[in-house]
């Protein structure tokens, strides 16, 4: 059996021939005749007779093309992508239209001009500057389809231009396109760039647009497409999970009142808001604010009312608008005291955690409004009420609160179903948090299902009937308070029962 040779490592794996250097050419020629490197295409060859000739190929199709076709301008699609797609790579240069066909890449050569304004160099070529990719892909006709990305990839990246660059730069770039089509004689291409442009400033009919996040900028509800593939991550796993169904028992009484209080309190505890539990009872149940914390003590009384008063605590929004009106009514009624804060409005400045960026400002709205279509979409009230925290906290719609209202708003889901609400004390801080960091930044939905379906086990195991003072011993027993995360966990109170 014949033995293939290997790679003649004193070679480039790709050599070129006609390039100015007769000797060089005449000894690349010598050694195909003697089988030590292999023909790619006229002028082209490899020293590599182990990998597949296509894998050659595309490894080094910029030099490769940039030889066939030096000064070409990298266009139509291959300017939006810079790279083969499905084998092809289009690049415009000369008078006629002409393919080469490689292994594993087919190069189509469109006739026109070559670079022009902005275009960039790329090795022996140039790459269409944006104004010029934008245009050649607004090209129509026959045999054009395959050349050009479909609308909706256009309108998609003149959202994300006018999301981060602003209506200036936008408009700049417009003016930009409206020269250069003069230019290039492509004033048809331009007059449909211009509509899909002024249907997302507002300024022309929406109807020229086709994508979902076009028409919601158009209708002046944009969202965040990064944010809409998370939920939907989270949906889907929402969706095939059989998830438990623990029953509410404390919904009336003294154990609704004590549920409501130890929610409020751990709640705040969470974001900050720390008092001792007989001052959060001073304020609660006897009214007094806690001198010179008068802000943090109306910030447990709002959340205390909430978890505890219809409509907030059970009656859940059944539309969009009612779910951003409840959002900002509840936020409004936690942070009423925090008027720096402007409680109840939503943000008008970026925030984020950490190097977490939450969803931009002028995204708020729409963003939320994707998200209540996945969470009305979802049969189990777990599933809705996991879903409803995680697009708040993801959105992060207010300048302060948003964990809190997150919170309320899972809790006001379950209750209205009749299950269990969820309380997180303090050393469950970092099992709640970090599973929603693994989904925000990893898109594994798995921690956060598992983390909030046993901490509404817990929730549920815990007797709130007794008096308030044996409650709080129950909750100290299972270690609900301690901030020592290393050396405490959370106990369960059949475990606590078990080992007194």
């Amino acid at each position: 059996m014949a033995i293939k040779q290997k790679t003649d490592v004193s070679l480039p794996e790709v050599v070129f021939t006609g390039e100015g250097d007769l000797a060089a050419d005449r000894q690349v020629l010598r050694l195909a005749r003697a089988a030590r490197v292999l023909k790619l295409y006229r002028g082209v060859y490899t020293s590599n007779l182990v990998s597949p000739p296509e894998a050659v190929v595309l490894r080094h199709w910029l030099s490769i093309v940039g030889h066939l076709l030096p000064d070409g301008v990298l266009s139509y699609r291959s300017g939006y992508d810079a790279k083969p797609v499905d084998g092809r790579i289009y690049v415009t240069r000369g008078n006629r239209s002409r393919t080469l066909e490689l292994p594993g890449l087919t190069i189509k050569v469109v006739p026109g001009p070559g670079a022009v304004d902005n275009d960039m160099p790329y090795k022996n070529l140039f790459l269409a500057s944006q104004s010029r990719w934008l245009l050649e892909n607004m090209a129509t006709g026959r045999g054009v389809n395959e050349r050009v990305v479909s609308q909706d990839v256009i309108e998609v990246e003149l959202d994300k231009l006018l999301l981060i660059r602003g209506e200036h730069r936008f408009n700049q770039l417009r003016d930009a396109c409206r020269t250069l089509a003069e230019k290039l004689g492509r004033e048809k291409e331009f007059k449909r760039l211009d509509g899909l442009m002024g249907a997302l400033l507002g300024t022309h009919e929406s109807k020229k647009l086709r994508g979902k996040q076009a028409l919601a900028r158009a209708a002046g509800r944009p969202y965040d497409p990064g944010r809409l593939t998370l939920f939907d991550t989270l949906f889907s796993h929402l969706r095939s999970e059989t998830l438990p169904e623990v029953a509410a028992t404390a919904e009336a009484g003294v154990a609704r009142e004590n549920f409501a209080f130890f929610e409020a309190y751990f709640s705040n505890y969470i974001e900050g808001t720390t008092f001792l539990v007989s001052e959060a009872e001073e304020i609660v149940f006897e009214g007094k604010l806690i001198p010179n914390r008068t802000q943090d003590s109306h910030d447990i009384l709002g959340t205390f009312h909430i978890a505890m008063q219809a409509p907030w605590r059970d009656q859940p929004p059944s539309t969009a608008d009612d779910f951003l009106h409840w959002l900002k009514s509840v936020n409004a009624l936690i942070m009423q005291s925090r008027l720096d804060m402007n409680p109840g409005e939503w943000k008008n400045q970026n925030n984020q955690a950490g190097a977490t960026l939450f969803v931009a400002h002028e995204l708020v709205q729409g963003t939320l409004r994707e998200g209540f279509e996945r969470i009305q979409a979802l049969a189990d009230p777990l599933a809705r009420a996991l879903m409803t925290m995680f697009v708040i906290s993801e959105v992060h719609p207010f300048k302060d609160g948003n964990g809190r209202t997150a919170r309320l708003a899972m809790n006001c889901v379950l209750s209205a179903a009749g299950r269990s609400r969820i309380i997180v004390p303090t050393v469950y801080r970092e099992d709640y948090l970090l599973p929603l960091k693994t989904l925000s930044n990893h898109a594994d939905a798995r921690p956060y299902i598992r983390a909030m379906t046993r901490i509404q086990a817990w929730t549920a195991a815990v007797d709130y009937n007794q008096p308030r003072h044996d409650l709080h011993e129950a909750l100290k027993r299972c270690n609900a308070f301690e901030e020592d995360l290393r050396n405490y966990r959370l106990v369960f109170p059949e475990a606590d029962a078990g080992a007194a």
